[in-house]
């Protein structure tokens, strides 16, 4: 874009290997903006023991990660040493990029102010987490911090103005946001692999459902295995196929749901965390359809993914969420939280898949790659420090 060559200084909780839709959102466009010639630094938690100490180099980006006591807080983790380690990397950066939900947004909006750097904040998603006291508490909290960061941001970017519309974390601020799809990029399906994975899923050829997340709550996995009792009237043999983590360990999602997932065994496989984008490529494909049965969901890259990999999906109608089959009609949107309205989705779309099967070329011209780094690129040279 023919821009000066920025400084920028990425803060978020999680960073690679860790795998969410998050991380994979600000890792593709850090990686890229490094590509281009900028000088981008990713301030982090330091997770797992395993991973290194204090600095590392990866694919272009330097990463600083934190200690981080064993004391979770719900998702979140604490950093001891963020104060002084964001005041020093902001002074020597030109604009710094928040991503949220994440428990320091209060003290990054005091540590710009002190070092005169504007702040561009990505929100991924409104927090959301099960019932209770503890998380009520958390969520408030949380939410608190971040409308105190936002009043200073330069600017907020949501997934999507259908989801800024209906999140009560953007909007109070829509004179500050800008709607950006999130980046996303798939390599194309091997043929050979896909066609392996269909009769290993599959062995007398029955139609594959995909599942491409976690096993918790808000993505209502136990939606799409009850669904199967609609499925099953028109394909009996239908098999699920769940990749993702499933054994979480700050929810009970998986030990509440035993008796419906052993009530399917049967018809229900179980991949576990794959981080591999041409086995990515490869699941989707061999999936006829893919199902997200979330109860809230700000876009959800998986959509875009399978699309990608020429599989419809079936998504529930949530702000934000039913915005790739909205715009693209690569799929059925059914409506949330109603199980019966997930099975007859799928039903329709396997029944007529060629219907909804669009070519890569269309999506790719709908969700660019390269157009959600521009603005991203555009929005930091705006802010930066001269």
């Amino acid at each position: 874009m023919g821009q000066r060559k920025l400084k920028i200084l990425i803060s978020l909780l999680y960073y690679v290997p860790h795998r969410t839709g998050l991380t994979i959102h600000v890792q593709r466009v850090a990686e890229e903006l490094a590509r281009r010639g900028h000088e981008v630094t990713v301030l982090t938690a330091r997770h797992k023991l395993s991973l290194p100490r204090d600095d590392e180099m990866y694919n272009g980006v330097r990463v600083v990660r934190l200690w981080a006591p064993p004391i979770p807080i719900s998702r979140g983790l604490l950093m001891p040493a963020f104060p002084w380690a964001a005041l020093g990397l902001m002074l020597q950066h030109d604009v710094v990029w928040v991503n949220t939900p994440m428990l320091e947004t209060a003290l990054v909006r005091l540590l710009a102010d002190i070092s005169g750097r504007k702040v561009i904040v990505t929100h991924h998603g409104d927090l959301i987490l099960p019932d209770g006291l503890a998380n009520r508490v958390i969520r408030n909290t949380m939410f608190a911090m971040y409308r105190f960061l936002a009043q200073g941001a330069a600017r907020l970017v949501a997934y999507s103005q259908d989801y800024a519309d209906h999140s009560y974390y953007l909007r109070p601020f829509m004179d500050k946001v800008t709607p950006n799809y999130p980046p996303i990029h798939m390599p194309p399906p091997d043929a050979e692999r896909v066609k392996h994975l269909r009769a290993e899923w599959s062995k007398d050829g029955s139609p594959i459902i995909g599942f491409s997340g976690r096993f918790v709550q808000e993505k209502r996995p136990d939606l799409l295995i009850r669904a199967l009792e609609i499925v099953n009237q028109t394909y009996p043999n239908v098999r699920v196929v769940f990749c993702g983590e499933y054994d979480i360990a700050y929810e009970d999602t998986w030990e509440r749901h035993q008796s419906l997932v052993n009530q399917h065994r049967d018809q229900l496989v179980f991949l576990g965390l794959k981080d591999d984008m041409q086995f990515m490529a490869d699941f989707y494909a061999a999936c006829d359809v893919l199902a997200l049965t979330s109860d809230s969901e700000c876009f959800a890259l998986v959509q875009v993914e399978a699309m990608l990999s020429g599989t419809p999906v079936v998504m529930t109608d949530t702000p934000g969420g039913r915005v790739p089959v909205s715009v693209t009609g690569m799929g059925k949107l059914s409506k949330a939280g109603d199980w019966r309205s997930v099975g007859e989705a799928l039903v329709e779309v396997i029944r007529h898949r060629d219907q909804y099967v669009k070519p890569r070329s269309v999506i790719e011209s709908v969700f660019s790659f390269q157009q959600t780094v521009d603005v991203y690129e555009r929005l930091f040279a705006e802010h930066a420090r001269r």
